[in-house]
């Protein structure tokens, strides 16, 4: 979206692997990413941990498929996933979604407060993260992939859906 805010960040997130790394410690360690039409992948390749550089390195990437299936690949993962530190950076796996909204305040009228309201989120349990592993995602059926009225009214969705003849959905 067009608004940065710190807790977006926080709330908004496809993160196979979110920690305090630090792609510059090596010459080693690269952020790639590749988008070919159908699918757009982002692959962290033997990044540290900031201050545990010791610990050793890590390569794991996510792919997000035009289909809305998203994949989490770990390739080298040296340390339990539990044995990273939260102090400095948040420790994370998963995905979450959000959006904001600007209301009133109650104390100055002419002024907007910010609200965020996060209203869905998946975590993945640290313990399956580990080497030469994966994670699928795969999307819900939703209303939006009808394209005729027959067809959305017909559908076995649970959802109450209806045709909208001017957006054609």
């Amino acid at each position: 979206g067009d608004v940065i805010h710190r807790m977006l960040t926080a709330t908004q997130y496809i993160a196979p692997l979110m920690a305090n790394f630090n792609p510059s410690y090596s010459r080693n360690s690269t952020i790639r990413y590749l988008d070919n039409g159908t699918v757009f992948v982002v692959q962290w390749d033997k990044v540290y941990l900031q201050g545990k550089e010791d610990m050793g390195s890590f390569t794991f990437q996510a792919a997000l498929h035009s289909s809305g299936r998203i994949v989490f690949g770990y390739k080298e993962i040296p340390v339990p996933v539990l044995q990273i530190s939260a102090s400095q950076h948040p420790v994370k796996a998963g995905l979450s979604d959000a959006f904001m909204i600007l209301n009133p305040s109650p104390d100055v009228p002419e002024s907007r407060r910010r609200t965020i309201y996060e209203y869905h989120r998946v975590e993945l349990e640290p313990s399956r993260i580990s080497n030469l592993t994966a994670v699928e995602f795969t999307p819900l059926p939703t209303c939006l992939q009808h394209q005729s009225c027959e067809r959305c009214v017909s559908s076995e969705l649970t959802f109450n859906c209806s045709w909208c003849h001017v957006l054609q959905r």
